[in-house]
């Protein structure tokens, strides 16, 4: 029975480091990996857990029992993504060793997190974890704290939450607003800490690489957004000093916030067509397309506009009077019925208009495709 020695590399230091690709298959790859990885950085432990898999490998080798040396490794976005490169590979190197059983090296809790995976695979006999020695004089832990917050994962997950609250306490002393510093650090902290949640770092990472090949490339888009940005926040500072300026009769708290929903909605509408005009000429300038996809946005947006403005205006005229009473009669008005048939009216048009330029275009592109797949046949005899 084939017996797999098994060194997990959780966080991928091998590809990071030392450039190795994984899977790390049989003992001359594995020696030559551990090498690579204690010049690119001898202190790493997972360097002690490969050596530690390369010695029980060699005792399994002594005792005349057939076995096999391999080392996974998974990314440095430890959790879901790691673990789904980890069970690939692991799945390529059973089936290419034909294993029945494992003995797993781990240098640390966090690849002792794979256990599951292994377990509904292959049969784990052993398990042994790789534990360095370490002086204990205060010098020596000092040093190592240094060089641990060195690491780019360990300063993405907590020198980069101390950085921004620094920052952020800074800039609010600065400015002599001490009191509030403290408010816009629980802010920070949990705007992080939901990034960090839903894992969203990469889709903020392709946004401001996004940002930054606007300016260099000079994309439209980035202009517009900026404009959107500028026009939301101009309008929620007016509107939020109206509101605070503005005496309601009825004592129900959702009056305000009507009121001042209602404030903003052509604000938002406005913005969002400066997005979308400014995506479909980049999409025209790129790609030299008529951008037909942006063609329904505007009408989308202007039917928001109008109904939206016509269910709030309408909302907040019969809550006036509440809780003594609610007046129907702002949604029985020309007002209300003639907004909201003018956007029942644009999505309609917008709609129709679509689906038929979408036909047409369709039309036109399977006619082209034709017409060069003709030319073709036509060259080749």
């Amino acid at each position: 029975m084939k017996t797999l020695v098994l060194n997990v590399d959780r966080d991928d230091d091998f590809g990071r480091k030392a450039k190795v690709n994984s899977p790390i298959v049989g003992i001359k790859d594995n020696i030559e990996a551990a090498n690579k990885l204690g010049q690119a950085d001898p202190e790493d432990s997972d360097l002690n857990a490969i050596f530690s898999a390369i010695a029980t490998y060699n005792k399994l080798k002594q005792e005349k029992k057939d076995a096999e040396i391999t080392t996974i490794c998974g990314h440095i976005s430890v959790g879901l993504k790691s673990d789904e490169i980890l069970a690939e590979q692991l799945e390529q190197v059973i089936k290419k060793t034909e294993a029945k059983q494992v003995i797993l090296i781990t240098d640390g809790a966090e690849d002792e997190h794979i256990l599951p995976i292994i377990e509904s695979r292959i049969k784990i006999t052993s398990v042994i974890r790789v534990t360095v020695k370490q002086s204990k004089e205060l010098e020596d832990t000092y040093y190592r704290i240094i060089k641990l917050l060195d690491d780019e994962k360990v300063q993405k997950q907590f020198v980069l939450p101390i950085a921004l609250v620094l920052i952020v306490w800074a800039f609010f002393v600065l400015l002599n607003m001490a009191a509030s510093g403290f408010g816009a650090i629980l802010l920070t902290l949990g705007l992080y800490l939901l990034i960090r949640v839903f894992r969203w770092e990469r889709n903020i990472a392709a946004m401001w690489e996004e940002i930054k090949s606007g300016f260099l490339t000079g994309k439209l888009s980035i202009y517009t957004y900026i404009l959107a940005i500028v026009i939301l926040i101009a309008n929620g500072i007016l509107v939020y000093n109206e509101v605070t300026h503005t005496n309601f009769t009825s004592e129900t708290e959702l009056l305000p916030t009507i009121f001042f929903v209602n404030n903003m909605i052509w604000g938002i509408v406005i913005a969002g067509f400066l997005v979308v005009f400014g995506r479909a000429i980049d999409v025209y300038v790129k790609d030299k397309k008529t951008p037909w996809n942006y063609w329904i946005a505007p009408f989308s947006l202007f039917t928001f506009g109008f109904i939206s403005s016509a269910v709030f205006t309408a909302s907040y005229k019969a809550l006036l009077n509440w809780p003594s009473s609610f007046d129907i009669n702002p949604f029985l008005t020309i007002n209300f019925i003639g907004y909201t048939s003018t956007g029942i009216m644009i999505a309609l048009v917008g709609a129709v208009t679509y689906h038929y330029i979408k036909d047409m275009h369709m039309t036109q592109s399977k006619e082209l495709e034709i017409e060069q797949q003709t030319k073709k046949l036509v060259n080749n005899n």
